[in-house]
Parts: C-alpha cells; sequence; structure tokens
C-alpha cells in the first residue's frame, strides 16, 4: 500500500481540534421523507454481505476480519452508495459506519496509475490513521489499489514524494494538509470520483475547516459521488451537507431518543473528588474486563492518573495531545493490538477511534456535554458486544450533565450496584428488534 505510516517520519506536534471545547449541537430527528431511512433496530440476519453482489476480493476481505452479516447501517447503504448515490448518513457509534464507504468506494474504483479517485477526509489525524487502516484491510486482496494517509505533522517532503512516485487511488487525511498539496499542485484532483466526510458534523460546524472544505471540494469534478457521515448530526448543519451534494439518500438509523447504545450497561457512582483514585482502583480489580478507556478532562490529569496506575501495577498507558505524533501513534497501536490493556485519554480518543476489545470505559471527569458522553461511552460495546459505562458523579455540574444525558436519549442510568452481573457487559451477543 501506499500509505505513509512509519513512525520514524513523525516527527512534529499534533494540534487537536476535538481538544478544544466542543460545543456539539443536539441532534434532532429529521422527519421521513421518500429518500429518508429511519428504522430501530432490522433483522439484519436475514442478509448478508453476499447480497450486496460484492467484488469477491472484497467478501474474501470481510471474511477474514470476522464479518458475517451488515449491521442496519451497511444494510440501509451500502447497496445505494455501491450504486454511486450521494449520501448523508447518521448513525450511532459502533454501527460500522466507516465500512459503509470503504466497501462502497472500494467496489466501484478501477484504478488507473497516476490518478486519484477517491478523497476522504476527516478532522484529525488518528481518525484518518484508522480510516487508511480500514481501507488498508479491505483492499488487501486488491493489490493493485493503493491509499496512503495525508496529514500535518509528518515532512510535506515525504508527502510531495510518495505523491510523486506512488501516487495513491484512494487519498485520506485531514483538510489542512490536503488543500497545502493541491494547493501546491502535489495532489491531483482532477480525477476523483469518491468525496467522504467522516464525522462530518465536526468540518463542517467549524467555518475555517469548512472553508477548507469547500475550497478542496471546488478543486474536484463536479461529477461525483458524495457520501456524508456522523454519529451527531443537527437539524441545522443538515442543510449546510446537502450543498454539497445532489439529491442525496438520507439515512438516519435511530431517532434521538435511541441514539444511545444498544446492549450497553450504563451505571455512575457519586463521590468526591479525593475519593475518586480509591474508587477506580477498587473497579479495576473488581471488573472483567478485556481492554478499558479511562477518560479525564485535561492533559495533566491523563499524565497523572496513568503514573498512578503504573504505580499500582495495572497494565496502563495513555494517550493526549501533549505528547509528540510519533509517540501517539505508537502507543495507539501497543494498545488496538493488545499489548497494554488500560488506556488513559482526553476526548482525543473520544470519537471515531475504534479499539475492538473494549468492553469497559469509565469517565472519571464528566464530560461537558450529553453529546461528548455518547461518543465517549461508544467506544465500548462495539459491533454487537456488551458493553459496560461508569460515570463518577462527584460535583453539582456533573449531576446537571447526567441528567442532560438521561433526558435527551430517555435512559435511565442507574447508581452501581454492589454486586454487578459479569455476563451483562462481557460476553458478545447478538439481538435483533423490530
Amino acid at each position: 500500500m501506499g500509505e505513509v505510516k512509519d513512525n520514524e517520519a513523525y516527527e512534529e506536534e499534533l494540534i487537536d481540534y476535538e481538544e478544544e471545547d466542543e460545543k456539539a449541537p443536539d441532534s434532532v430527528t429529521a422527519k421521513p421523507a421518500a429518500d429518508t431511512v429511519k428504522k430501530g433496530y432490522v433483522g439484519i440476519h436475514s442478509s448478508g454481505f453476499r447480497d450486496f453482489l460484492l467484488k469477491p476480493e472484497l467478501l474474501r476481505a470481510i471474511i477474514d476480519s470476522g464479518f458475517e452479516h451488515p449491521s442496519e447501517v451497511q444494510h440501509e447503504c451500502i447497496p445505494q452508495a455501491i450504486l454511486g448515490m450521494d449520501v448523508i448518513c447518521q448513525a450511532k457509534s459502533g454501527m460500522g459506519k466507516t465500512a459503509v464507504f470503504v466497501l462502497s468506494t472500494l467496489q466501484q474504483i478501477e484504478p488507473v496509475s497516476g490518478q486519484v479517485a477517491a478523497l476522504v477526509l476527516c478532522h484529525t489525524r488518528e481518525l484518518a490513521y484508522q480510516i487508511c487502516h480500514e481501507f488498508e484491510r479491505f483492499s488487501t486482496y486488491l493489490p493493485d489499489i493503493r491509499v496512503a494517509v495525508f496529514y500535518g505533522g509528518v515532512n510535506i517532503k515525504i508527502h510531495k514524494e510518495l505523491l510523486k512516485n506512488e501516487c495513491p487511488h484512494i487519498v485520506v487525511g485531514t483538510p489542512g494538509r490536503i488543500l497545502t498539496l493541491a494547493r501546491e499542485k502535489d495532489l491531483p484532483l482532477k480525477n476523483v470520483r469518491h468525496f467522504v466526510l467522516d464525522e462530518c458534523d465536526k468540518m463542517l460546524e467549524a467555518l475555517d475547516m469548512r472553508k477548507d472544505v469547500q475550497t478542496i471540494f471546488k478543486m474536484t469534478p463536479h461529477d461525483k459521488q458524495v457520501m456524508m457521515f456522523s454519529a451527531t448530526l443537527s437539524k441545522e448543519i443538515r442543510p449546510v451537507c446537502k450543498k454539497f451534494m445532489q439529491d442525496p439518500m438520507e439515512i438516519y438509523v435511530d431517532d434521538e431518543a435511541k441514539l444511545t447504545l444498544h446492549g450497553l450497561v450504563q451505571h455512575y457512582i457519586k463521590l468526591t473528588e479525593l475519593e475518586k483514585n480509591r474508587k477506580l482502583n477498587d473497579l479495576l480489580d473488581a471488573l472483567d474486563f478485556n481492554q478499558i478507556v479511562i477518560f479525564v478532562k485535561s492533559v495533566s490529569r491523563a499524565a497523572e492518573l496513568n503514573k498512578l496506575l503504573v504505580e499500582c501495577n495495572f497494565p496502563s498507558i495513555c494517550i493526549h495531545s501533549g505528547m509528540s505524533q510519533e509517540e501517539r501513534l505508537t502507543r495507539y497501536k501497543a494498545f488496538k493490538e493488545g499489548h497494554k490493556r488500560i488506556l488513559v485519554a482526553t476526548d482525543l480518543v473520544g470519537r471515531g477511534i475504534d479499539i475492538e476489545r473494549v468492553n469497559i470505559v469509565i469517565n472519571y471527569d464528566m464530560p461537558d456535554s450529553a453529546d461528548t458522553y455518547l461518543h465517549r461511552v461508544g467506544r465500548a460495546g462495539r459491533f454487537g458486544t456488551k458493553g459496560l459505562a461508569i460515570t463518577f458523579v462527584s460535583s453539582s455540574s456533573d449531576s446537571d450533565v447526567l441528567n442532560q444525558v438521561q433526558a435527551r436519549f430517555e435512559v435511565d442510568i442507574k447508581e452501581l450496584p454492589e454486586q454487578i452481573d459479569t455476563s451483562s457487559y462481557s460476553k458478545i451477543f447478538v439481538e435483533f428488534m423490530l
């Protein structure tokens, strides 16, 4: 593949958009229209990926990855997306949105040397890296297709050299670096046929990033497929999305009241700030977990808590924006590959990052909004596995956010009981609701 991912290439610091104050707007339910799909859980067991008539090479990679049946969002989106339709899709975390555009793009692309056929934009470097990995995974048996990822913090000369010598057919990246490469004529966009925005609300709500996206968009051909995806898509941002599209198919999987995670057990614990460390220590001893993510509100708290856990002999690692890009990606891969079982992180890991083994999330510090809560707890219980989310409540403002979460998503989050049944969050399950 043509991906630039050698850690030695990463030299500078990353800027993290998501560690700024996130004020994600409330997501609302769209009224059903002729081209809008909005359903609850369906009997997805009744169809398989073979029904989509995908390339044999893609089906083989899907089987290798252990996927047997498409999720609801895949069931609704892929048949339309592989026909080249424009798509807007909102679906909660863990429902396989990334696979929709990865498989749909790989299905349609006929690689031509020196031509970029697909461009995928996202708002963070970690998410770009992960998306590129998904393209690589599903294109294992399509050796002629090259994929590369481009973002800031890597010496731009490396990117220019790659584009000159091994121009990829699929480009994944963040708007800033992509725009620079395109403006300097290093990244040819005149043959782009597929334009994708992942976590599109994050890029289109921030006006400076929206401007970059618009500029890049105008550098691509008028005749192309446009697909946009997010877990949270407000009523206000949807018209902005549609301005990039022509008569898109709109897919909103589950309405706002259900925009929480099926199969996720959620509890809270009331305690003081000083009691958090002892309680966390007790939980880590008592809980049955594969891997666990602990969210805190700042870089300094992430570093200090991780240091404390390591001193207590817990297999912990931390990721935050105070690290170099090389260090962060090294740690991210170490956790994803299972070398460490506990990850302490800021909201850097709260959106889009997908670690399949994580079955427990602990909010050591309460998130600042219901949206952030949704994205955080969405790290557990992904792809049809059960998960557990525990939130520490240590102030009146924490209680206010918890109440907002319960009211908005119509979920009753109870106090953590003395004993908790491990089977409620630790075993893989399949459930279908009509």
